[in-house]
Formats: C-alpha cells, sequence, structure tokens
C-alpha cells in the first residue's frame, strides 16, 4: 500500500464492486496517500467483493457498503456519493475497480476542483489517438456515437466520451443534486451530466489513456444504444424545458419556437400539395414548392441561432470556491 500522507482536503474514492474479485485490490493498493477515504460498494457481487476485501485489506481508510440485491454501477455510486457526504468528504473521485482505470491519476482529476477551476471533471479517452488502438471498434464507435447524443441531451457541448468511468466531483455540488433520481445503470454518467447542467456546474474533461487488458467490461455498447437515445430525448426535452421555457424565456426560446413552427409548417403543407398533386397525375407548381421551401429554409436559420446560442451557454462559472 502506498505510505499515507496528510491530506490537504478530504478526498474520498467511491469503487463499484461487481465481478471485480481478480482487480479490486490491486487497484486499492495504487490509490495515493493524498485520498482521505476509499469506500468500496459491494453492488450484491456474486463473487463476495466486500468479503474479500474485509479478509485481505488491511488499508485503514477502506470502507464496505454492501447492497442486498443489484442496484447497477449508478445505484452503487450513489451509495457511495451519500455515504462520503455524510462522513464529511470535500471531493468525491470514482474509479473503477476492474483495473481499466489507474488511480495514479487522480491528482489530476481532483486539482481543477482544489483551485475552483470546475465542479466535476472526468475522463476523456480520446485525446491521444495513439492510445486508442487497443480500443475496439465497435466500443470507439459506439461512443462517438453516444458522445453526440450526450452534447444534445446534457448541454456540455466541448466534453466527449460520456460512459467514462473515472469522474471527480465536489461533494457541496452532489449534494445539490437528486441522487435517488439518477439513472442506477449504465445511463448514470450521462444523466449526471444533465443533472449538473440544471444545476450550471462547470465540467471538464482530463485527458486519459484506454486501457484494456485481461479485464472482463459488463458495459455492451450495440444492445444499450436504443435504450440510450431514448432517455437522451427524454433528457435533451426536459433540459430545454427546463432552461429556455421555465426559467428564462430569451431570444433563443423565441428562436427555437419559431424554427420549429416554421418547418412544421413547410413540411406539412409541401407534403401535402405534393400528395395532391400525385393522385392528380399533375406536376406540383413551382409556386407551391417556393411556399413550402421558403419556411424550411427559415426554420433552419432559427435553429442554427438557437443551437449556436445553446453552444455559447455551456456554463463557464464554478458554483464551489477553491479548497486552497
Amino acid at each position: 500500500m502506498n505510505e499515507l500522507i496528510a491530506p490537504t482536503c478530504r478526498i474520498a474514492v467511491v469503487i463499484p464492486c461487481y465481478k471485480v474479485r481478480r482487480h479490486v485490490l490491486e487497484v486499492i493498493s495504487k490509490i495515493g496517500g493524498d485520498c482521505w477515504r476509499i469506500y468500496a460498494v459491494d453492488d450484491a457481487c456474486p463473487e463476495n467483493s466486500g468479503q474479500l476485501l474485509a479478509e485481505e485489506c488491511s488499508d485503514p481508510r477502506l470502507r464496505i457498503l454492501c447492497h442486498k440485491q443489484n442496484l447497477g454501477v449508478g445505484g452503487a455510486v450513489m451509495t457511495g456519493y451519500r455515504q462520503a457526504i455524510a462522513d464529511g468528504a470535500q471531493i468525491i473521485v470514482k474509479i473503477d475497480g476492474d483495473g481499466q482505470i489507474d488511480p495514479a491519476l487522480i491528482p489530476a482529476f481532483v486539482a481543477p476542483l482544489i483551485a475552483g477551476q470546475a465542479d466535476y471533471a472526468k475522463g476523456n479517452r480520446f485525446y491521444d489517438l495513439e492510445s486508442l488502438h487497443g480500443m475496439p471498434v465497435i466500443r470507439s464507435c459506439g461512443n462517438a456515437m453516444l458522445s453526440l447524443f450526450s452534447k444534445l441531451s446534457t448541454g456540455y457541448w466541448d466534453i466527449f466520451d460520456p460512459t467514462n468511468g473515472y469522474t471527480a466531483i465536489r461533494a457541496e455540488v452532489a449534494t445539490k443534486l437528486p441522487l435517488a433520481k439518477i439513472s442506477q445503470r449504465y445511463f448514470f454518467e450521462s444523466d449526471l451530466l444533465f443533472r449538473l447542467n440544471t444545476l450550471r456546474a462547470v465540467v471538464v474533461d482530463i485527458p486519459m489513456d484506454a486501457r484494456y487488458a485481461d479485464e472482463t467490461s459488463n458495459l455492451h455498447i450495440a444492445p444499450i444504444v436504443g435504450e440510450f437515445l431514448v432517455k437522451h430525448v427524454r433528457n435533451f426535452g426536459k433540459r430545454i424545458f427546463y432552461n429556455y421555457f421555465l426559467r428564462d424565456v430569451s431570444l433563443a426560446s423565441l428562436e427555437l419556437v419559431a424554427g420549429a413552427c416554421l418547418i412544421i409548417f413547410g413540411a406539412s403543407f409541401g407534403l401535402y400539395h405534393w400528395h395532391q398533386s400525385f393522385q392528380a397525375g399533375v406536376a406540383t407548381p413551382a409556386g407551391t414548392v417556393m411556399v413550402a421551401a421558403l419556411p424550411i429554409l427559415l426554420g433552419l436559420q432559427f435553429l442554427l441561432a438557437f443551437v449556436g446560442y445553446d453552444i455559447a451557454s455551456i456554463p463557464r462559472r464554478p458554483r464551489s470556491a477553491p479548497l486552497r
């Protein structure tokens, strides 16, 4: 175990444990002495990860939390968050116990939070293209697709790799999150980003390498793309309503409404008259085509203006003050 040193702030590490028996002891042994406490959450693990840690891990910082039934990785992380907050943690880092994440990077993740430059930090495996050679192609494509969905639904247009499991959050921000409402399964990272945007929290990406060895990931991209798409659409609708109609009404709100109405009118008008002309066996008049096309083009301009405003509205002012 790394030599313990007196930490300058209370940094807690949360490790959800499910089928990580081969790696979790090594992961914990690599967590540096600047971390104040470690919470291992046994999510009804069939390999009895909690019992293994209780018997073989002597790290005095370790606290073992056990679920009687499996809640999913998101549920395990929320359990760790709640306990860390209750114990007085100032920063909560979440890492996986399967060996894909290097605990040596924890200082890089907590640095912007300690300095008051961000409220939440997450890993991004796509900064260094050389490190992606070990990532399966289907996972790379799936992550790219999910990243696009995430930008739309969360409003954080400047981040990537939304399903990355390496994160850090200021505890004072975590206390304001509706932890009971956050998705308990693999969508929880994206759902958490959506909730952070409603708080206007500042999020930053931390470059990291993709590491794949002999561990087995429980996340399979292909089967969840459809499920994630539905949830992203739901969160997108919620975010737009919260930010542009419930909390505030701005010029961007009017641009969105005008753009949507113009596109719907133009498309409906054009389809109706095209259908009428098709049934009559005659060509659609050029004037009718112009009447249909003009509102569609204007609507697209309004929507592009709205998207530009939305991109410019990414939170830039952290909610939390520096810890030093």
